[in-house]
């Protein structure tokens, strides 16, 4: 036992302590932070107001005034406000801490960075019959939104009352001058819907106002009913928690598991394994490196999970997040592991060198990918057939119960501990196997062998 021990310290330490790891583990969470410094700084950098003239050819007298007024700095402030407000009525309510005022301020500044600060554009209605092709010469003298004529907008004569004998409306023709930003172009285009569709509105001698009203239907903030209360439905949540624990628990498995091989395969081919097969029995190093490499997942479990709770508890989300999960990741994590380390330990065992363990690791990479594959249709129907039958299908067994534990409706517990079970009996025959191979290829020079090889392999005493 000192022996396995020693080598699985040996092995946690030989991995840790590379500059590829530290690297590797620290590049991550320095991009997180670079994006969460940065970003913000270059989001919240104000943009130049723009300024400048909109011109319309409007020969129905009915849209220019509409538009006018739809494009008043004082119109388009207000609509911002009214947008902060809605996107703080729909927030969940851990983030609507804090003083009104500060609030509307910090949505102002948000939206001015995303929206640009409010433009000031001048609507100047040109005449009925106005040489289109003169009006958009000021558009080509000068690129830019600096100031002069920005766009001109050509109505259709029957945009608002349809020609005889048709039922059809006209539209409406934009021409804008190059380089313009893209956000004034849509908030132009959205005051001409608007003040179309008022002024049809108006022609046919309806009520807009009772319109609306007739055809909105608000729609409320679902709940989320279970055994402990109601709750807001957190979509957002619900959708990115699952991706969240699947790439959280496939990453830890698998640079535990490739580092093991990697060893197991550096070893044998430098013939170094020779020499610590004087010293221990090949159980003894298979079970060392499993254990040492066991502790290096260990490591970027806790790393990654620990900077998601830290994201959840910064938020105030820590409420939202179930705490037996994190006990069933740590259970799947280390079954998972050691299925997979089991198969790595046999193939770096079996191989000369890594580019002959590629055809003997494809076909269980292939089965643990499945649940990835499916993640979304696991986690929109966590108790259909397909998300139950691979829930008790090893090696894949651990990944598809981890998704539908954290899918917005759990399977029942005893379905989760039958497959804790289901996974330990996989464990138990993974590293059976694995101390055959391990035992008769690690000595073994020359042409790797083949699958049936290795079946041949476990089969012996």
């Amino acid at each position: 036992m000192n022996k396995t021990l020693r080598i699985a310290l040996r092995e946690f330490l030989a991995t840790v302590k590379t500059a590829g790891f530290l690297i590797g583990m620290l590049v991550t969470p320095a991009m997180l932070a670079v994006a969460l410094l940065v970003f913000p700084r270059l989001m919240t950098k104000p943009a130049p107001r723009v300024v400048g003239q909109v011109a319309i050819v409007d020969p129905t007298g009915a849209v220019a005034d509409g538009l006018r007024a739809y494009l008043a700095p004082e119109a388009m402030a207000a609509r911002r406000g009214e947008i902060a407000r809605e996107i703080d009525r729909r927030m969940p309510s851990p983030f609507r801490a804090g003083a009104p005022l500060a609030k509307d301020i910090a949505h102002t500044a948000a939206l001015d960075a995303i929206l640009g600060q409010v433009p000031k554009l001048e609507v100047v209605a040109l005449p009925a019959d106005a040489d289109l092709e003169r009006e958009k010469e000021p558009l080509r003298q000068d690129e830019g939104q600096g100031g002069g004529r920005l766009m001109l907008l050509v109505i259709d004569a029957n945009a608002i009352t349809p020609t005889s004998g048709s039922k059809e409306y006209g539209s409406y023709d934009l021409f804008a001058r190059g380089k313009l930003d893209d956000r004034i172009e849509e908030e132009v285009a959205s005051g001409l819907r608007e003040a179309i569709v008022t002024a049809r509105v108006r022609a046919a001698g309806l009520d807009r106002q009772r319109i609306e009203a007739v055809t909105r239907v608000a729609r409320r903030a679902s709940v989320t009913v279970t055994k402990e209360g109601d709750r807001q439905t957190n979509k957002v949540f619900n959708m990115l928690l699952p991706g969240g624990f699947m790439v959280l628990l496939l990453m830890s498995v698998m640079i535990g598991g490739q580092n093991l091989l990697t060893t197991t395969v550096e070893e044998k081919s430098n013939r170094v394994v020779e020499i610590l097969l004087s010293a221990v029995s090949p159980m003894q190093l298979m079970t060392g490196k499993i254990l040492g490499h066991l502790a290096v997942g260990l490591v970027v479990l806790l790393l990654y999970g620990g900077m998601g709770i830290a994201a959840l508890v910064s938020f105030s989300l820590m409420g939202l997040l179930d705490a037996t999960l994190i006990v069933y990741l740590v259970i799947f994590f280390l079954i998972a592991y050691f299925v997979v380390a089991a198969f790595m330990a046999a193939v770096g065992a079996a191989v000369n060198e890594m580019r002959e363990a590629q055809t003997l690791m494809m076909p269980v990479m292939l089965l643990l990918m499945i649940p990835w594959f499916l993640w979304m249709p696991i986690s929109r129907d966590p108790n259909g057939a397909l998300a139950v039958t691979l829930s008790f299908l090893p090696p894949a067994n651990s990944f598809a119960m981890l998704l539908r534990l954290t899918s917005a409706t759990p399977p029942p517990a005893w379905q989760a501990w039958l497959s804790i079970a289901i996974g330990l009996a996989s464990v138990y025959a993974a590293l059976w196997a694995a101390a055959k191979v391990f035992r008769i290829g690690l000595l073994l020079y020359g042409k790797p062998p083949n699958l049936a090889t290795l079946v041949r392999w476990i089969r012996m005493a």
